[in-house]
């Protein structure tokens, strides 16, 4: 996946332009990985900040649109193209002053971008 594409959702990810996606539960390959707390794209670099509740000692993950494989607006359910391991191993989201800033939006893209490729599936 190109570097600039791990910032917008696929085509064929179920993404709907204006669609609020705040509340749905975040699914990786392996489970479960928390829900949606808010959305945004600064810089043009849309993302979705994930609550993980305890199962990252209550820290957040910052996921790309791009590692989104499929959402399910009736099941409110967003399925990822990474493991839970993947998530919780990339660059670490510590404030929310980070979701705007250049360098660690370009961090986590960068990270997300290196992992295998991904494919669609039905959330």
């Amino acid at each position: 996946m190109a570097i600039d594409r791990i910032w917008s959702y696929a085509p064929d990810s179920g993404y709907i332009e204006g669609q609020d996606l705040t509340g749905f539960t975040v699914a990786a390959t392996d489970g479960t990985i928390g829900h949606v707390d808010r959305e945004d794209a600064p810089h043009g670099m849309r993302h979705l900040v994930v609550d993980t509740g305890v199962w990252v000692f209550g820290r957040s993950v910052l996921v790309p649109a791009g590692v989104v494989t499929g959402i399910d607006p009736q099941g409110r359910k967003i399925t990822l193209g990474c493991t839970r391991g993947d998530a919780k191993a990339a660059p670490r989201f510590q404030t929310d002053s980070e979701t705007r800033d250049r360098g660690y939006l370009t961090a986590v893209g960068d990270y997300y971008d290196r992992l295998p490729p991904r494919t669609t599936t039905s959330a």
